[in-house]
């Protein structure tokens, strides 16, 4: 339910964003006043980012199971893609995770895995849930 009173605006629902291009009026009456909501996207995301021990370490264990030169430079942003790995690399690599770190990874989650930091986020929320 809306109502408008000179130029101001009040909702009597929820509303999560209103992006204020999409807020249209359609007469100066109360009664005939239309709204268009659009989904406004994501301008920024709030996360807590792995310990710096576990992303050392999953760099470590990806370096291992890629056979990556001593040289190369693997850090959390590192992409497996970028470092060479094929979808059984990554299978591979999840796998050497999952021993090293006593966890299970599910199958749905695996999918997502495509940077040594996520990677390491998913690691710490399972290992955080599973001392839980």
């Amino acid at each position: 339910m809306a109502s408008l009173v000179g130029s101001a605006l009040s909702l009597a629902m929820p509303v999560k964003a209103i992006n204020i291009k999409s807020v249209s009026f359609s007469g100066l009456r109360k009664d005939n006043v239309a709204f268009r909501l659009q989904p406004v996207p994501q301008r920024f995301t709030v996360c807590c980012p792995a310990k710096k021990e576990t992303v050392d370490q999953v760099c470590d264990i990806v370096k291992k199971q890629l056979a990556l030169a001593d040289g190369t430079e693997v850090s959390g942003s590192s992409k497996f893609q970028d470092l060479g790995a094929d979808s059984l690399d990554t299978v591979e690599i999840v796998m050497g995770l999952e021993e090293a770190f006593g966890i299970s990874v599910e199958e749905s989650s695996a999918h997502s895995i495509a940077t040594v930091e996520d990677a390491a986020n998913l690691i710490d929320d399972l290992v955080a849930a599973k001392s839980s």
